[in-house]
C-alpha cells in the first residue's frame, strides 16, 4: 500500500507541476493569438486608410487636370480677345489717320482754291 500511496502522491505533485506550466503556455497562446488578431485589424484599417487616400489623390489629380484644361481654355479665349481688340484698334486708328490725310488734303485744296 505504501507504493501505491506514493504513486499517488508522485502523480498528484507531477499533474500540480504540469499544470502550472501547461496552463501558462495556454494563457500565453491565447495572449498571442489575441495581439495577432488586433494586428491584423490594425493592418487592416491602415489599409483601408491608404486606399481611401490613394482614391482621394486620383480625384484631386483629376480635378487639377480638368481645371489646367479650363484655364487653357480661358487663356486661348482671352488671348483671342487681346489680339481683336488689338486689330480693332489699329483699324481705327488707321481710318483716322486716313480721315486725317483726307482733311489735309481738303484744307490744301480750298487754300489753293482760295488762291487762284
Amino acid at each position: 500500500m505504501a507504493a501505491a500511496a506514493r504513486r499517488r502522491e508522485y502523480y498528484a505533485l507531477t499533474m500540480k507541476l504540469t499544470f502550472i506550466p501547461t496552463t501558462a503556455f495556454a494563457l500565453s497562446a491565447l495572449l498571442l493569438a489575441s495581439c495577432n488578431k488586433e494586428k491584423s485589424a490594425i493592418n487592416d484599417k491602415a489599409e483601408a486608410t491608404k486606399a481611401s487616400i490613394n482614391d482621394e489623390k486620383r480625384a484631386v489629380n483629376s480635378a487639377a487636370a480638368s481645371a489646367t484644361k479650363q484655364v487653357d481654355l480661358n487663356a486661348a479665349i482671352d488671348k483671342a480677345n487681346v489680339k481683336a481688340s488689338k486689330e480693332s484698334a489699329q483699324a481705327q486708328l488707321d481710318a483716322e489717320k486716313k480721315k486725317t490725310d483726307a482733311d489735309a488734303e481738303a484744307a490744301k485744296a480750298k487754300v489753293d482754291a482760295a488762291a487762284k
